[in-house]
């Protein structure tokens, strides 16, 4: 009966540090209490939500102008590797004949 006792407070006594260590780890992952990490988000989502109703701003209208944002930045890539080649190429219709004439002219001597 005492072996009994003296495993049951084992795992009543590694139930509490089980508990110990979830909460340092979920504070450890939160930065901060989970109490104290909510009432921070609930402040900062109040602010930003008036701020958001005061400019008229939707959520998508959030998620679409970084759509928005992300589409043009790619557009904009593509269009600055295109001149880019252009810029290569029309260099290479001057540049590559010139070097096939200047090998020719120097493989006689």
């Amino acid at each position: 009966m005492a072996a009994k006792h003296v495993s049951l407070g084992h795992a009543c006594v590694s139930g509490h540090l089980n508990r110990e260590t979830t909460l340092s780890a979920l504070t450890r992952f939160l930065g901060d209490s989970p109490l104290r990490v909510i009432l921070k988000l609930l402040v900062v989502s109040f602010l930003v939500g008036l701020v958001m109703n005061a400019f008229g701003w939707s959520p998508m209208d959030v998620f679409y102008g970084i759509q928005k944002f992300f589409i043009d930045l790619w557009n904009l890539g593509f269009h600055a590797i295109d001149r880019f080649l252009g810029y290569i190429l029309l260099g290479a219709a001057i540049v590559v004949p010139a070097f096939i004439l200047l090998r020719i002219a120097n493989y006689r001597k």
